[in-house]
């Protein structure tokens, strides 16, 4: 019988990042070989699925772990920790992965199973690149479902307990460069040049005008910048800034409104000062929209096997899972980490450890939606 913890904690001293998911997948698809899944590995990229056939193809449903790591330095000193430097499972997707095979050696075994179900282990989900990496190598033509569902520990949540939401629950993410091109010199002659750093700073005022005259109230939005960069020193004007930074939402339209208004403001305030400007925007991460009905069955799935909070109200994280709700309906969950210890600190916190007595709830979870679905 394979030991759950042993295992999570093997894929924890071992982390891989990105699609480079070489011996991570290997060890899921050997595990699940042998209880006899039928299993399909490099899909979009790295990824695995493995195939519990039950039923018709018109009941089946998906369940989706990730399996990629941060690159990050651990600073943990446990026996179980880090052996790759710059890499470190400071989300708790080696938890998720293992949760996961957990409740398909379990399902594989029970008879009563009436259902076919796709255990989905995605790559590359920090990035924001792994769903729809899957989708596009024909995930959902290839192992057609009715419905997907996937779950996230929380840190600071008590163990056993389960929150999520109905419709937009987890933010977007979108990211923006404003590169504002002056004409640099002397410090002692501000007047003979055009200072792109007293533009820059006013600018970086003006872009919070954004939140609170541009988008409404009842739309929550945030727009943080996050870095200020120059070519100047200390008795040079700079010639160049470059402005970047993070904006967060739970709308499509929302997203359309803070770009359209950044990329205004930039403009207008870049003419002012005599000034050249660029604007780069782009999307990492979707909305994720959790569907009502599918929101109801998870609550209801939750609520067997803990405590299932169903109005828990929107986070402000992203996650890549998102976009496989734009292609099935879907929920997403959030499963108590635990209120002490490792297991309580944020995650990506160089201190976090995923807890293995979270593992048995995550495992039921599972099981329970396989059967409730």
């Amino acid at each position: 019988m394979l030991d759950l913890t042993e295992f999570r904690k093997d894929l924890h001293r071992h982390p891989e990042t990105g699609f480079d998911l070489g011996r991570t997948a290997s060890r899921i698809s050997d595990v699940l070989k042998t209880a006899g899944l039928e299993v399909t590995e490099g899909v979009g990229k790295a990824g695995v699925v493995a195939t519990l056939r039950r039923g018709p193809d018109d009941r089946a449903i998906g369940l989706r772990a990730d399996m990629d790591a941060l690159p990050i330095n651990e600073a943990n000193t446990f026996e179980h920790r880090s052996l790759s430097p710059g890499k470190f499972h400071g989300c708790g997707h080696d938890g998720h992965t293992t949760m996961l095979i957990g409740a398909a050696l379990d399902l594989a075994a029970d008879n009563t199973l009436d259902r076919t179900v796709h255990f989905i282990f995605q790559p590359d989900e920090e990035n924001g690149l792994g769903a729809k990496a899957m989708i596009e190598d024909g995930l959902f033509e290839r192992f057609p479902m009715t419905a997907i569902f996937g779950l996230h520990n929380m840190p600071g949540m008590s163990v056993g307990h389960f929150a999520t939401q109905t419709g937009p629950f987890c933010a977007f993410e979108d990211n923006f460069v404003i590169d504002i091109r002056g004409i640099g010199g002397h410090a002692s002659m501000p007047e003979i040049g055009i200072d792109p750093i007293v533009l820059g700073s006013a600018m970086v005022l003006q872009l919070q005008t954004i939140i609170s005259r541009s988008v409404s109230a009842k739309d929550h939005a945030v727009v943080s910048v996050t870095g200020f960069e120059t070519d100047g020193a200390r008795n040079i004007l700079a010639s160049n800034v470059r402005l970047t930074g993070d904006c967060r939402g739970f709308s499509d339209a929302v997203s359309d409104r803070i770009e359209s208004r950044m990329r205004d403001i930039a403009n207008g305030m870049a003419q002012a000062h005599a000034a050249d400007v660029s604007v780069g925007y782009s999307t990492s991460f979707r909305p994720l929209v959790n569907d009502p009905e599918q929101t109801a069955l998870a609550v209801r799935a939750a609520a067997s096997v803990g405590t299932a909070e169903g109005n828990h109200g929107r986070v402000g994280f992203s996650e890549d899972f998102a976009v496989f709700l734009t292609e099935r309906p879907g929920a997403f969950i959030l499963m108590g980490n635990g209120t002490e210890g490792p297991s309580a600190m944020p995650l990506h916190n160089p201190g976090y450890d995923f807890n293995d007595k979270a593992m048995k709830s995550g495992i039921e979870y599972w099981k329970a939606m396989a059967k409730a679905a």
